[in-house]
This record gives structure tokens, C-alpha cells and sequence, in this order.
């Protein structure tokens, strides 16, 4: 990776006019990746924590507005497609927010609608995973240095920002967690009936 001289792009009239740009471009197309594009551009520069909190609020927002759409037509989430990759990437975010901050029962429910709307075999299965680690009663502490394998990321994959390796293989885990996979399939199962 090259170097990046922060002061520097502060400066640098063509870097702030792509800035600008990409704000306005995100607010216009309500792009969640171009959102998250914007937010990355003000990490580097050091951006006040408004304009940073500004982005992350609209970020959020517009993912959970999509999620309500997305699940009041039974439409799933392509993880081929960037914008809807970036729609669960933020609601996935939230979840694990929520978990870390021992909000058990929003981040189940969060991680139990990702697993209902995500178009993505090994993913959906994370999320169950997750759900079930939640309903164990484990903490994010415990989930993070006990089940997570960090080892097996690979930051090039465009699905490296969900926790997708785990200690033990998934299907092993479920076998494990059938009792919570149980509980978390019934609690969907209202959205299933209303399809």
C-alpha cells in the first residue's frame, strides 16, 4: 500500500472535489456504497466527527429504510451486487453495534432478518451462527475470542466485512446450536407466512 500523506490530501483541490462529488452523488442516488465510499475519503482526511457522524447516520438510515422495503416484498439481498452488498454490510454493522453494546435481543433480531434476506448460502449460515451465539447467551467478548477464526479472512473478498470463519465449521456449529436454529426459524417464521 502506498503511503498516504493526509495533509497533503486535505489539500489537494482535485481529492476535496471528488469528495464533494461523491456527497453529492450518494445523497441523490440514496447509494449506500457510494456512502460508504464518502466515509472512507473522510476517515483518511481526518473529517470533523459531524461531517463523519452526518455520513454514518445516512448510511444507516437508508439501509434500514431498504431493509423495511426489501422485506415488505419478500425481495432478498443479491451479495453480487454492490449496492445491496453495502445495504447488508450496514445493517450487519448495526448488529454487531448493537451486540458489543449487550443489546441481545436487537442484535438476534438483526442477525435472525440478515439470515431471512441474504441471497448467500455460507452468509445466511453465519448469521444463524451469530443469532445462535446471541441466544446461548454468550458475550460479544466470548463470541469474538471463542467462536471467531480471524485467521481465516480473506481481505479480499468482498464479503470480508461479515464474520463468516468460526473455530468450528459451520455446519458442525449448527449441529451444535440446533436447538437455538430451532427457536430462530420459528421466530421467522412470520415472515415467511407473509410472503
Amino acid at each position: 500500500m502506498p503511503e498516504i500523506h493526509v495533509e497533503e490530501l486535505k489539500k489537494d483541490p482535485e481529492f476535496l472535489a471528488n469528495i464533494k462529488r461523491l456527497e453529492e452523488e450518494c445523497k441523490e442516488e440514496e447509494s449506500i456504497a457510494k456512502g460508504y465510499q464518502l466515509l472512507d475519503a473522510q476517515l483518511v482526511i481526518e473529517a470533523s466527527e459531524d461531517d463523519i457522524n452526518e455520513v454514518f447516520t445516512f448510511i444507516v438510515n437508508t439501509a434500514f429504510d431498504r431493509l423495511a422495503e426489501y422485506l415488505s416484498t419478500h425481495r432478498s439481498f443479491d451479495m453480487n451486487d454492490i449496492e445491496e452488498r453495502a445495504i447488508a454490510r450496514a445493517i450487519y454493522e448495526h448488529a454487531i453495534q448493537r451486540y458489543s453494546e449487550n443489546d441481545k435481543k436487537g442484535a438476534k433480531e438483526m442477525f435472525l432478518v440478515l439470515h431471512h434476506t441474504i441471497d448467500h448460502e455460507e452468509l445466511k449460515d453465519a448469521m444463524m451462527i451469530h443469532a445462535c451465539a446471541v441466544m446461548a447467551g454468550n458475550s460479544f467478548e466470548n463470541f469474538i475470542e471463542d467462536m471467531v477464526d480471524v485467521r481465516g479472512i480473506d481481505e479480499t473478498d468482498p464479503l470480508a466485512f461479515f464474520i463468516q470463519t468460526f473455530v468450528q465449521p459451520n455446519d458442525i456449529l449448527l449441529t451444535m446450536y440446533a436447538k437455538y436454529v430451532q427457536e430462530g426459524k420459528e421466530e421467522l417464521k412470520v415472515l415467511e407466512e407473509s410472503k
